[in-house]
């Protein structure tokens, strides 16, 4: 199986931090860690200025967070400048396909008409996952509104009507 294919986006930079801030953060850090059994990593929260801890106003981070935020200050606490990008995973038009349930042929067909956003690398289609559920939760609410509006219309309330069917079923 091949490698998901990434992109680099969002991008930002923070400069080094003055030798006394980043001696401060390290001194923080190493408090931090004193008071853990070995291996352990601490909960984090993030509070907006005066709330106290677990007041409106605070979040408690999720462990996969509070590492890459523990991650980050470390870096800064050792005098080193970070950038952070955010990884995007880019699907080829069989995986998009798949994950929304429809042919390539289809894809491919909603792409040229501009209903799903697509990038090109070369003569090769990439989507991003986040597109392709994007049009999916669409497409179901799509599908869910049309049914409730069949449903409540006067010819299905009627003995032996019949429901509309969904929007392109059966049209030329």
């Amino acid at each position: 199986m091949s490698q998901p294919l990434t992109a680099l986006g969002h991008h930002a930079r923070f400069d080094a931090l003055t030798p006394d801030q980043a001696a401060t953060l390290r001194a923080g850090l190493e408090g931090l860690g004193a008071s853990l059994p070995d291996g352990a990593r601490p909960a984090l929260a993030l509070a907006s200025p005066g709330a106290g801890e677990g007041a409106e106003g605070s979040v408690e981070l999720p462990p996969a967070a509070a590492e890459a935020v523990l991650e980050l200050l470390s870096r800064l606490a050792n005098g080193d400048g970070v950038e952070l990008s955010s990884a995007q995973t880019w699907l080829n038009t069989s995986q998009a396909a798949r994950l929304a349930g429809i042919s390539a042929t289809y894809l491919r067909n909603l792409t040229d008409a501009g209903e799903i956003p697509v990038s090109y690398r070369g003569s090769h289609r990439r989507f991003l996952s986040a597109d392709i559920t994007g049009w999916v939760q669409a497409r179901e609410a799509a599908r869910a509104a049309a049914d409730a509006e069949s449903t409540g219309s006067p010819e299905a309330s009627e003995p032996g009507g019949t429901a509309c069917p969904a929007p392109g079923v059966g049209e030329r």
